[in-house]
């Protein structure tokens, strides 16, 4: 026994389970949580403008969303026993598939039942964790790979836009400095990582961040100034708009936003299984789905989004190298931080948008290169699955191509079909089950021989 303990002791960790140096740590963490920070704000500001909050509301529920988020970074990172927490390295963040169904909620009944709802969606998505969970031999990597790719392919809009302004009808939009700062800090990361193979190639997205930002202050496009009109510290308040309502449409729309949420983790946790070597057992799936309910119920009761796992850090994990999960629970801890000291995170909200977005767009970009790389392990040679890949694709880019094409029909029916992932999501989902597990063919391919074993 003695001798077992001592071999187990002895066989090298993942580099999923090691612990990397204090130092080092936090900044890959930092590093980590500059790359999601600006997507994390995005929701609570564009929910906050549709809904006509004030700005000390709208400020409420951005510190809100940043301790949620990192609670459940912690807990997807860390894992909590045999309940929660996929423990691979992660980051969670808010989901824009709700923020739609939360305006509506919130013009028809009220922000009670916003909150309501999300709450109930949240008890929905822990209760149905573990049969969702049990899907996942229906995402093989002809279903991952075209998901994967359509996460990247569909949010390089958002990191353009960053750079380039909201409005092309605006004075500054698309100006030559902006454009310019954007190349510079890509360049930055380029060189950092060809040039380096160490640490600092694995911070090159930081050093990048940093280097733009400096870059910025003479031409004019950093403001701080309203970093120092925020408070120091505070937590935001629970049930900030009153005791929640619970509108039979308004669950019934969370819900579905909770499935849509569980689509789209599931393809990122397998994608983040591939890139760490780690396989990604049904019994892991179930509890990083898991934490994603516990997202819902926690934001319902603290004014937040449900949060879902951001790509823009899965793809900083495939270029960084560095697989700890132990670094991203860093980051969800420096999330909470943030969470609790407003005036920190203004900080970090007022870097430069075409800084953070030239870092989102080497970030997206990567993802839909990892989803391209999934691909590369179906076999295109006979069968179907071109056009698999084809349909899915096509069908995720339309409403990235047309994105009001979907306005005539009805709220629940534009949850769905309104988001890209989603979209590509279910076609993949479907057209796989249709030719390789309900096709006569597919029948044919998969009843065993006489005299064999049976098959599971």
């Amino acid at each position: 026994m003695a001798a077992a303990r001592t071999a187990e002791a002895e066989r090298p960790r993942h580099p999923v389970d090691e612990v990397p140096p204090l130092g080092r740590t936090l900044v890959l963490a930092l590093q980590h949580v500059l790359v999601m920070y600006t997507g994390s704000l995005a929701v609570p500001l564009l929910f906050g403008a549709a809904a006509h909050l004030p700005q000390d509301t709208i400020a409420l529920l951005i510190t809100a969303d940043l301790l949620i988020a990192g609670v459940i970074t912690v807990v997807q990172s860390v894992g909590a026993g045999r309940l929660l927490g996929v423990r691979l390295p992660v980051v969670a963040g808010a989901g824009f598939a709700a923020i739609a169904p939360m305006i509506l909620i919130s013009q028809q009944y009220g922000m009670p039942a916003v909150y309501g709802s999300m709450l109930a969606g949240g008890v929905f998505g822990l209760l149905v964790a573990v049969p969702f969970a049990r899907l996942v031999r229906f995402f093989p990597p002809l279903v991952g790979g075209c998901v994967i790719t359509v996460i990247g392919l569909s949010l390089m809009g958002v990191g353009t836009q960053l750079v380039a302004g909201e409005d092309p009808a605006a004075p500054g939009y698309a100006a030559p400095e902006r454009l310019l700062l954007a190349a510079g800090v890509v360049a930055v990361i380029i060189a950092l990582t060809r040039l380096s193979r160490g640490f600092l190639g694995q911070i090159a997205v930081l050093l990048g961040l940093a280097a733009g930002t400096a870059a910025a202050v003479p031409l004019g496009l950093t403001d701080f100034s309203r970093a120092g009109a925020t408070a120091w510290a505070g937590v935001p308040e629970p049930f900030h708009f009153g005791p929640p309502e619970f509108p039979v449409a308004g669950v019934a729309a969370m819900c579905v936003v909770m499935l849509v949420i569980f689509t789209e983790s599931t393809a990122s946790m397998l994608a983040v299984a591939e890139m760490t070597d780690r396989p990604l057992t049904p019994g892991d799936l179930a509890r990083g789905l898991a934490a994603d309910g516990l997202s819902g119920v926690l934001a319902g009761g603290m004014n937040s989004f449900p949060d879902t796992l951001f790509a823009e850090n899965l793809g900083l994990v495939e270029m960084s190298r560095v697989r700890s999960r132990w670094i991203t629970a860093a980051a969800g801890a420096i999330l909470i931080v943030l969470g609790c000291l407003p005036r920190l995170g203004a900080v970090v909200a007022a870097l430069p948008d075409p800084v953070v977005g030239a870092a989102a767009l080497v970030m997206f970009a990567m993802v839909a290169a990892v989803g391209l790389r999934i691909l590369q392990r179906v076999d295109f040679r006979d069968g179907p699955d071109l056009l698999i890949v084809a349909v899915s694709l096509a069908a995720g880019m339309v409403p990235v191509t047309a994105p009001h094409i979907y306005d005539g029909l009805p709220a629940g029916v534009r949850i769905v079909f309104g988001s890209a992932i989603t979209c590509t999501a279910l076609t993949a989902f479907v057209l796989n089950l249709l030719f390789h597990h309900v096709s006569p063919t597919a029948r044919r391919a998969h009843a065993p021989e006489p005299g064999s074993a049976p098959q599971r």
